[in-house]
């Protein structure tokens, strides 16, 4: 499980079945002050998240078909969660 922020929207011109109804979003991961900072991602919503919300993404092959009930989707990372707030203790 990954913490990020969504930070945009894919539209494209031709959709993959599995992806029918559901919206591609841009996933930034949130990373603790000192660590590398990974590379956006792209993310199926579950969970009608919007630009700017902090949510919980699964980025796991098998959970995020699981996910969707659909064991032959190809999907890896779908968002699953929106969090409404973050308390970190180092």
């Amino acid at each position: 499980m990954i913490i990020g922020k969504v930070t945009g929207t894919v539209v494209t011109t031709i959709g993959h079945p599995h992806y029918k109804g559901r919206r591609l979003l841009v996933v930034q991961p949130m990373i603790m002050a000192g660590d590398q900072a990974d590379d956006d991602f792209l993310a199926l919503d579950s969970t009608h998240a919007g630009i700017g919300d902090t949510v919980l993404v699964n980025r796991e092959g098998n959970g995020a078909r699981q996910v969707l009930h659909n064991p032959d989707a190809c999907v890896i990372s779908v968002i699953v969660g929106i969090l409404d707030s973050i308390y970190l203790e180092k």
